[in-house]
């Protein structure tokens, strides 16, 4: 898979205010794109098949595994997630650079592929903000609550491969901080360096370069 744009990778625990972070910056940037991730859980009540997520049965994601047609993916929560190839490339054919939502086992997958992907983990203010957003979506039993703080606890301690961290506290503050980290990435030095090669061949014959 040849790169055609840039490669952003956002996670973050559930609760964190990812979705809505994404959203907002998806709206900020049109060059931007989402790549939605195929599932094999069930919809909810409010979600539309390829708009959250493309929703597949289990024995086709096993199939699109034994096929290679997975970029990265996951089990969580006895579901499959995984971002497809084909989508990713159609997106970079189209002029998009491309965002992925994905948890911190698929993140690691894209580092290995891409090494120049741009990772940012979003943080809660504290475990005991998490919870109290997670208890007031009002969605969730209590285990699952709890199934899902200790999900976080793993998610955080594993986040350290991740470039870029951004605390949700303020969301406000957190998108403008992710507005300027997407904004800034593609002018970074090893992204840069095939201008400079092409401004020094484009040196005009003669021309002579004093001291």
């Amino acid at each position: 898979m040849s790169s055609r744009g840039e490669l952003y990778v956002i996670a973050a625990p559930s609760g964190t205010g990812k979705t809505s972070l994404i959203r907002a910056l998806l709206a900020r940037l049109p060059g931007l794109a989402l790549s939605v991730s195929d599932t094999t859980r069930p919809a909810r009540r409010d979600e539309i098949d390829g708009q959250q997520y493309h929703f597949v049965d289990v024995e086709t994601f096993r199939r699109g595994i034994v096929e290679d047609r997975y970029l990265e993916h996951a089990e969580v929560f006895g579901n499959f997630y995984g971002t497809a190839r084909d989508r990713v490339e159609a997106l970079w054919e189209r002029g998009h650079d491309v965002l992925l939502e994905i948890d911190v086992q698929g993140a690691e997958q894209v580092i290995r592929h891409f090494p120049q992907v741009c990772t940012i983990f979003i943080l809660p203010p504290s475990m005991g903000a998490l919870k109290e957003r997670l208890e007031n979506r009002g969605s969730d039993a209590p285990e699952v609550i709890r199934r899902r703080l200790g999900e976080a606890r793993r998610e955080i301690e594993a986040c350290g491969n991740f470039g870029w961290m951004v605390v949700n506290d303020d969301f406000d503050r957190a998108l403008a901080e992710l507005t300027a980290i997407v904004s800034a990435w593609p002018l970074r030095r090893s992204r840069q360096q095939a201008r400079v090669r092409r401004l020094l061949d484009e040196t005009p014959a003669g021309l002579t370069i004093e001291d």
